[in-house]
């Protein structure tokens, strides 16, 4: 059939793309509607897009299909160990706690397809995917990721960490932080008057 002044074919569903709608990706064109990840069906731009050969993915989706495999790998923010590995790496440290999933192989069945084997630093319940927020190497609820001080709601561009507990960066530069002159510390500026 015979292309009658009209633009270029659509890669994903071959009907003419017009210059107004067109995309173009690794030399091929696509209709705004038609730019989507292959797997979730997402809606893509130019900084979201990975292509492979003549497909086209979200980053998130080409990672899983072609980015590394294995052990470590894909698992989430709390896979990747940074343990260092010794010929004694099968002896448990001593304060560990043993985990509920592992412990019992039979478990609560719930509990063990869901994945609630942290549990939360400060409320001390069992923490799930949907909910878990990663901050000083454990998991917490989002609502339980505050400042331990002011209460504050954290971020991780605002999280800061000492000895396991979380603060906003003002709380932990007032507490933790350098003290003398220029440093906001109240006894130094008396001294100086």
């Amino acid at each position: 059939m015979p292309n009658w002044g009209g633009g270029a074919k659509c890669a994903a569903c071959e009907k003419t793309v017009y210059h107004a709608e067109e995309i173009q990706c690794n030399g091929r064109s696509f209709h705004r509607t038609c730019f989507i990840c292959m797997t979730c069906k997402k809606g893509l731009d130019s900084t979201t897009v990975a292509a492979h050969e003549s497909e086209i993915y979200c980053k998130s989706c080409y990672g899983k299909k072609y980015g590394p495999k294995g052990y470590g790998y894909g698992q989430g923010a709390g896979a990747l160990s940074s343990d260092p590995t010794s010929k004694d790496a099968d002896l448990q440290p001593q304060d560990s706690k043993p985990r509920s999933a592992s412990s019992n192989p039979s478990g609560n069945k719930f509990s063990q397809k869901f994945g609630s084997s942290d549990h939360c630093p400060r409320c001390s319940k069992a923490v799930y995917a949907a909910e878990k927020v990663m901050g000083a190497g454990k998991a917490w609820h989002k609502t339980c990721f505050r400042c331990a001080l002011c209460g504050k709601s954290l971020e991780s561009t605002t999280v800061t960490d000492k000895d396991g507990e979380l603060y906003c960066k003002v709380c932990y530069a007032k507490n933790f932080g350098p003290k003398g002159f220029g440093l906001g510390n109240p006894a130094m500026l008396e001294e100086r008057e």
